[in-house]
């Protein structure tokens, strides 16, 4: 009995995330390519008009000893951590990116609270990674 109730709880605390890496290839492309490029290296073509040149995206795990960094890259995406060439909380994109309504797992190994748009697009961004 005692079993059952703990692989129930377990269950419950570690619900299956579906991360869709296609859905946030199309997002990227749609939203993040202009800047960031249609690689991901940072060189799109707004990127000369831009503050802060955009980052090279293929490289964030690598500029992270080795692990992606989870927690900035969607705190930077949902505006919690603003950027100056994006005005402060990603403008360009209004709402879409907007919600804390999915839990993704942070490099800390803690849940952060997004929304599906990010958990899809950190997919993808950790599919790229060199």
């Amino acid at each position: 009995m005692r079993i059952a109730i703990l692989g129930l709880l377990i269950g419950f605390a570690a619900p299956a995330l579906a991360q869709d890496v296609q859905q946030g290839a199309s997002l990227y492309q749609f939203y993040c390519a202009t800047c960031h490029g249609v690689g991901g290296a940072g060189n799109g073509p707004m990127s000369p008009s831009l503050v802060v040149r955009p980052a090279d995206l293929t490289t964030l795990t690598a500029r992270n000893n080795d692990v992606f960094p989870v927690t900035r890259v969607v705190m930077r995406i949902d505006g919690r951590e603003p950027l100056v060439s994006h005005g402060s909380s990603m403008p360009v994109y209004g709402d879409f990116f907007a919600g804390t309504d999915v839990a993704t797992k942070a490099e800390t190994g803690q849940p952060i609270m997004t929304s599906q748009p990010i958990v899809d697009l950190l997919a993808y961004l950790q599919s790229i990674q060199q």
